[in-house]
């Protein structure tokens, strides 16, 4: 026989040997593997470990998160109606004033001698009228004679009043109550309509713009509560939302909000950014469990309740949903432990062993 046949023998019975000897212990290492896990997962024992959450009436808000920034109640750039020399500054940069407080003055002595002259000529019209209306209940004067004069008196009132009307225009006062920002006119500088004198803001409260995503423009109205922080400053504001825009925004896909807040010691500062909670609904004594815990089936929802060391389903049904919880509107009541790990292992009657408790956060 070949020396290469006989070489190829040997080889194959090796491999024969080789075959037969580790054949035996493949079915037993696969079986050790395949039931390591469950034994793992169960802890031992058959039983399989689990955390819970216990149902507890509280309070569910649902809500959304957007940015806005803060306006005072009333705002109003101080401007002039007249051209002139300004002749007087009545107030104080960053001070109170009152509403119809003057605040600048503008030189109008040409006005005040054409309303001191029309006065003379409107005190002589009034004294010939009255002499004339006399002489017409006597026959003494034609009633032509004494309309004329009438119609004097009347035109010269209306030019009183017109010149009285250009005076006003000289002085800015205060249309409200408010705050007079920082000065940009000095006394003596001439001045003209449009000229940026100043401000005006109402700080007394502030109002809060926002937009929110167009999905919710259906669940905001008016009176929804608004809860915000701005920085720099302590503590969470609260506001009340009392208009927005009828339409949406095609740019954005947003619907314009604005809520109105209290401003207690003008502590809120128009023009500051703000993190924003617009809530839609607040439930005082809802109960809620860990999104993760209710399990969608065709037809329903259910979870897994801890009861006598053993996993019970119950059907339940759903209302608000946030990121992290989710409330049940019926099958659980108070105080009943609702698994919330190991889902995927778990079904009817499967024992299982208690190991923690998990807590929700807002």
């Amino acid at each position: 026989m070949p020396t290469y046949v006989k070489r190829t023998l040997v080889a194959v019975g090796l491999l024969a040997v080789l075959g037969a000897l580790a054949w035996p212990k493949l079915p037993f290492g696969e079986r050790d593997r395949s039931t390591a896990a469950p034994m793992a997962a169960a802890g031992g024992g058959g039983l399989l470990r689990v955390h819970a959450h216990i149902v507890e009436p509280e309070t569910l808000s649902d809500k959304i998160f957007v940015t806005g920034t803060l306006r005072a109640n009333e705002e109003v750039l101080l401007s002039s109606e007249a051209s002139g020399r300004v002749t007087g500054i009545h107030f104080d940069e960053g001070r109170a004033v009152e509403a119809g407080a003057l605040l600048v003055k503008i030189n109008d002595r040409e006005l005040q001698a054409r309303l001191e002259q029309v006065r003379y000529r409107l005190k002589l019209a009034e004294d010939r009228e009255r002499r004339q209306e006399q002489i017409l209940q006597r026959g003494g004067i034609s009633r032509e004679a004494y309309e004329a004069t009438l119609n004097e008196v009347n035109v010269l009132r209306a030019e009183e009043q017109l010149i009285q009307a250009e005076i006003a225009r000289t002085e800015i006062r205060a249309p409200f109550d408010g705050v007079v920002g920082l000065r940009y006119v000095s006394a003596g500088a001439y001045i003209s309509p449009g000229t940026r004198i100043a401000t005006l803001q109402d700080l007394r409260s502030v109002k809060l713009d926002f937009a929110i995503p167009e999905r919710y423009a259906n669940r905001v109205r008016i009176g929804s509560p608004v809860y915000f922080t701005v920085t720099g400053l302590d503590g969470r504001f609260e506001g009340r939302v009392y208009a927005y825009e009828p339409s949406i925004e095609a740019g954005t896909r947003t619907l314009r909000v604005r809520a109105r807040a209290a401003n207690p010691g003008g502590q809120l500062i128009p023009g500051a950014f703000a993190n924003v909670e617009l809530v839609f609904e607040e439930i005082s004594d809802a109960l809620t469990v860990p999104t993760i815990a209710v399990i969608p089936e065709l037809g329903g929802k259910k979870v897994f309740v801890y009861q006598n060391g053993q996993a019970v389903p119950r059907e339940v049904e759903t209302g608000i949903r946030t990121e992290s919880r989710v409330q049940i509107v019926r099958g659980l009541n108070p105080r009943d432990t609702v698994i919330t790990t190991g889902i995927q292992q778990l079904r009817a009657g499967l024992p299982v062993e208690l190991t923690g408790l998990d807590l929700l956060a807002d």
